[in-house]
Formats: C-alpha cells, structure tokens, sequence
C-alpha cells in the first residue's frame, strides 16, 4: 500500500480547468489499478491532494436540485460568477476568493475501503483545524459537513464537504471559509439546507484576515496523522 500523498497547490485557478485536471489524476489511478487487476501486476497507484482558490462559481452536486440558484444568467454575468453542474455527492456551494479549497485525490485502498469513514476524516481534519484556532465545531446530523453552533438556533456551516469515488478513487472534496465574501452565499440555499447559516474564520474570531497559509499547513498536518499519510511537496 502507497501511503505517500503528493501536495500539489494550484493557487487560483479556474474552476474548470482544476476540473479537467482532477479527472486526469483521477483516470490515471483507475487505469493503474484496471491494469494491475487485468495483467496481475502490483505496480503502486498514486494519491494527491490539490489546494486552489477558485474566481466566484457556484457548482451542484449530481443529485442537486437547480432551485437552490437563486440567480439566472445574467444575475450571475453581473456577479462576476461561473456555474457547473458536477459529478460529485451534495447539492449547490460556493467557491470563491479567501476559501480554501482541497481535492484528495486518493486511492481510499492504500488506506482504508470506506467512504463513510473517508468523509469523517476529512471533517475531522477540519474540526481539529478550527479547534486550533479556538473555535469548538463539529458535525450535524444527517448533514455532511462542519458546524458551529451544532443544535443551537444559530448552528452556521463554515465547511462543505462533497466528493465521487469510483473504484475506490476520490475527487473532489472540501471548501473550508477562511476569509470568504460570505454574501455570494445569499444566491444559493447552501448545499439544499433552509434556515441555516454560513459564517468564516475571520467572521467567527472577529479579525479581518487570517492567513490562508497557516490554515493550509494545519489541515495537512491532521490529515497526515489522521490518515497516517507521508505527504510529499
């Protein structure tokens, strides 16, 4: 099993063409491992895990319903905003500027076959994150994802979690509101979820910035011991 995970960081990038780029990442851990099945070969599949920052898009998952954007064509021309209808799990997000954004990119059999348990982690990752920043989250029933405020009425969504797997391959992944403009939330029932709100780190600890970097280096941190991962830059 190949635990070595390679960190690539896109840094802004267009939605699509990160896209693009994830599904070729993807299709060549498929095709390795249809090889070694199809030849009896034992030739290492590869994981990575991309960080980007994406312009204003919104995307909907597979299984999204298109009235959770409140915007038409042109509101989002006006906005400055892009729209994709993808092949991942969950309905509509945001990605934008001052959100960090990561796409694992794993083959979960070098580790783990479990997708429930996969998306525990990576919330883990992010409540372990937070946690180091004093912000107590956690995960709220029957929605992916980490939250404030669990089982309060102010219970507000700071990370989306939404992710494909086939053959055991991930792709796509998790968007973490760092010091995101948390109006472009205001088009879109978030992730299909009523009368719940969406907050940052820089809103929650009361600052104007925090450093994108730092968060970045907490989150690998997590994940490689989580995951008990060696990540390669």
């Amino acid at each position: 099993m190949n635990k070595k995970v390679q960190l690539i960081d896109l840094g802004h990038r267009d939605y699509k063409d990160t896209w693009t780029y994830q599904e070729e990442l993807f299709q060549g851990i498929i095709d390795t491992k249809i090889s070694n099945r199809r030849e009896e070969k034992q030739e290492e599949t590869k994981n990575y895990f991309l960080f980007v920052e994406h312009p204003h898009v919104y995307t909907l998952g597979k299984s999204g319903d298109f009235e959770n954007l409140l915007l038409s064509e042109k509101q989002l021309e006006e906005k400055g905003a892009t729209f994709y209808k993808i092949n991942r799990g969950g309905d509509i997000t945001y990605h934008g500027p001052g959100q960090v954004v990561g796409y694992p990119i794993l083959d979960l059999e070098n580790f783990f076959s479990d997708i429930h348990k996969y998306l525990r982690l990576l919330e883990e990752s992010m409540i372990l994150t937070l946690k180091d920043y004093g912000l107590e989250s956690g995960r709220s029933e029957g929605e992916t994802g980490v939250w404030l405020g669990v089982g309060t009425p102010f219970a507000r969504k700071i990370c989306a979690l939404g992710v494909r797997a086939s053959r055991w391959v991930t792709m796509h992944g998790f968007a973490l509101n760092v010091n995101s403009d948390l109006g472009y939330f205001d088009n879109i029932i978030p992730c299909g979820i009523r009368g719940k709100g969406v907050t940052s780190l820089n809103v929650e600890l009361g600052v104007d910035r925090v450093d994108e970097e730092e968060v970045k280096r907490k989150i690998v941190h997590y994940f490689a011991e989580l995951f008990a991962a060696e990540m390669l830059s």
